[in-house]
């Protein structure tokens, strides 16, 4: 899915469940939201941060899971952190049952100061998760979970596949500014390297305070190969994944077999 969330945390969860609706009844077996889909504005997070449990970000993800039958990739939300200035950045797997059955706390803050002079820094008000988290097998694949700024870290995916990850998720609302010139090349490296299926839905377009998500949402398969790309604005992309082809790329080319470091 890609979506242009703000700072208007009711009309992003109305557009994030009409488009996931959509996904679900298009026959998706797996939705995936991208980061930060119920609010996205500076320090926004904070006020917005509570537990897992009976978050309301999650709610109406949970009746869709229920109603449809579906896994969904909550992209991120804002969950309630070690102190009262800071949350995690939390990407949740919810079950058809309905259950959240993943929680992945991103690892990797950005901080930066982009051309322009403008200034992210994620760390004043998010707290850095430690662990790497790969789910139980969802329709025979094991879902390596990551987000956004994660993506510029190849040894966080080298942890995935050596815990059995076959289907990576990178739910991201990257920069205009990086997005252009780095988001496909880094997506597609990661699927290649990892030779697993790569699913990125982002964020797009502009969200207020001068701040501005390059979209691009893709699917990637495991030889690099795009099989879907999110146009210029919101909406949901799909495409088949295949544990046979996974397993043919990974014995013609079987890099992972033969590292050495």
């Amino acid at each position: 899915m890609q979506t242009r969330s703000t700072a208007d945390v009711a009309t992003n969860l109305a557009s994030a469940l009409e488009h996931a609706e959509r996904a679900a009844k298009a026959g998706a077996s797996i939705v995936a939201l991208p980061e930060t889909f119920g609010i996205l504005a500076e320090r926004g997070g904070l006020a917005e941060a509570r537990p897992l449990e009976g978050h309301p970000h999650l709610a109406g993800l949970v009746s869709l899971a229920k109603r449809h039958g579906v896994y969904v990739l909550a992209g991120s939300v804002p969950e309630t952190g070690h102190d009262a200035n800071h949350f995690y950045n939390t990407s949740t797997m919810i079950s058809p049952e309905g259950k959240v059955i993943a929680a992945y706390r991103k690892i990797h803050m950005f901080d930066a100061t982009l051309a322009g002079g403008q200034v992210l820094r994620e760390s004043d008000s998010v707290s850095a998760g430690k662990d790497i988290v790969v789910t139980e097998p969802i329709h025979g694949f094991k879902v390596g979970m990551s987000i956004c700024y994660d993506l510029r870290f190849p040894e966080l995916y080298r942890g995935l596949v050596d815990r059995g990850a076959h289907l990576i998720a990178i739910p991201a609302a990257f920069t205009l500014h990086t997005g252009k010139d780095h988001w496909e090349p880094l997506v597609r490296a990661r699927a290649i390297e990892s030779q697993c299926y790569v699913v990125a839905p982002a964020q797009w377009g502009e969200h207020g305070g001068g701040r501005s998500s390059w979209g691009k949402s893709m699917i990637v398969d495991p030889w690099g190969t795009t099989l879907a790309v999110a146009p210029e604005s919101e909406g949901f992309i799909m495409a088949p994944i295949a544990m046979s082809f996974l397993q043919s790329v990974r014995d013609r080319v079987p890099s992972l077999k033969h590292r050495r470091l």
